[in-house]
């Protein structure tokens, strides 16, 4: 399935907030079986490692503060390495009607790169049929946090690695709770009674939604326990081979948004054709509305709401177990038989390690997927990072589950948005756990 990530991708990766850069690759194939690169510049002996993703490179030239993050550490991996990073990019103008995922897919297919920024759905796509190399053998392998390694692994292997975790949460203008005496909702049913008390002192809408990340309320209760009790692996399993049904997990979260939807306390219609952040940011920056949803990074860009004029607090979503965060990830994966295997593995390798990380996590203020590396954050988001810390959390993305998550319970919900009843959304992922079974 298309991820949500995708269709916001051109406009996500201008305000650089998930440091969205991967290396590319000429189009060959693989000519053995060595771990060595297979094919160099014969003239100039000249060592590069291709990359794709959907941004270009910075001009080396610009000012430090004017690069993006992963530049900075894939510049320290060319200087180390004495090798040349090869940026391939992905434009909707050049590809017209193809997603990053399609065009992703069929160039990994094609052996086109080595490195790519990768979706999650891409990952269990790509991992699945055996196409990305095993990253476990890495040396900053070993410092992971646990999280990244369970939404990444797929038949064993680590196929993924990302320089961030990406925490979603719900972005709250605190003045206009306290304005109300309203606390801070912690179950789906306070944050109903917190929408009633708005639209009672004549809020329109309390929640600005947009056409992608209302699957977050979903999987917030869809989750809570299975990721916060014992029995996570055999659950997953279970859910995996049949035993479990995939649709008593989602229906608590699509019944509860089309509750919200029926009070009019999330219209439905802006939702479906709002952009993440373009659509609803507006009206929350004016404090036309107190609730909206968005990820980590968009509390530190001033083109995002890292820049407001009222008290601003991100907190988890609602669930039975309290404010529930859901973390999703894009991650770096290499070709098995990538035609610069060895030099890709040593790139990746130096960008993740704990140094790189650290300079990375600081300059974007994020989450570093390195359980060593810990950096400040802005008040508003201390909330959100004491949750994760302590290791309450959801997944959004698990590439375990063979069913893939974030992307089907998107398009699904906005099923939800266009009328389709609860039962009908049901039946959808009754469709996609019979399909995975075969």
């Amino acid at each position: 399935m298309i991820s949500c990530f995708n269709k916001n991708l051109k406009r996500l990766t201008a305000i650089s907030l998930m440091g969205v850069m991967v290396f590319t690759m000429a189009a060959c194939t693989k000519q053995g079986d060595s771990d060595e690169n297979l094919v160099e510049d014969r003239e100039n002996r000249v060592k590069t490692v291709n990359l794709f993703g959907p941004m270009e490179k910075s001009n080396p030239d610009a000012d430090n503060i004017a690069r993006t993050a992963f530049d900075i550490t894939v510049s320290e991996a060319e200087k180390k390495l004495g090798l040349t990073v090869e940026y391939r990019t992905y434009t909707a103008e050049n590809y017209r009607e193809k997603t990053y995922d399609d065009v992703t897919l069929d160039r990994a297919r094609n052996n086109m790169d080595d490195l790519y920024l990768l979706n999650p759905d891409t990952i269990q796509v790509l991992g699945n049929e055996g196409r990305l190399a095993d990253l476990s053998v890495l040396d900053s392998a070993r410092n992971l946090r646990d999280v990244v390694k369970t939404a990444n692994t797929v038949n064993g292997k680590l196929v993924a690695i990302p320089q961030e975790v990406v925490v979603h949460g719900l972005f709250v203008n605190k003045d206009m709770f306290d304005r109300y005496g309203l606390n801070l909702p912690n179950t789906p049913e306070e944050l109903m009674d917190c929408c009633r008390v708005f639209k009672e002192k004549g809020i329109e809408t309390p929640i600005g939604a947009n056409r992608w990340w209302l699957e977050s309320f979903v999987l917030a209760q869809a989750y809570a326990d299975l990721y916060n009790g014992e029995h996570t692996d055999e659950e997953i399993a279970a859910i995996n081979s049949g035993e479990k049904k995939l649709r008593d997990y989602m229906r608590p979260g699509f019944e509860y948004l089309k509750q919200l939807i029926d009070a009019g306390y999330i219209d439905a219609d802006k939702a479906y054709t709002y952009e993440a952040i373009e659509g609803e940011g507006p009206d929350f920056r004016a404090q036309k509305t107190p609730i909206v949803m968005a990820y980590w990074g968009a509390a530190n860009a001033e083109t995002a709401y890292g820049k407001v004029d009222f008290n601003l607090q991100v907190i988890g979503f609602p669930s039975h177990r309290g404010q529930m965060p859901v973390i999703s990830m894009t991650g770096y994966g290499i070709l098995a038989e990538a035609r610069n295997l060895k030099n890709a593995k040593e790139v990746l390798d130096i960008i993740l390690s704990d140094e790189q990380l650290k300079t990375y996590s600081e300059t974007n203020k994020v989450i570093s997927s390195s359980k060593n590396v810990e950096v400040d954050c802005s008040d508003a988001l201390k909330p959100l990072k004491d949750k994760v810390n302590e290791g309450t959390y959801v997944l959004g993305s698990n590439a375990s589950m063979k069913v893939e998550q974030w992307g089907n319970i998107c398009n699904i919900v906005r099923d939800l948005l266009k009328g389709s009843s609860v039962e009908e959304c049901m039946k959808k992922f009754d469709k996609l756990q019979e399909d995975s079974l075969e």
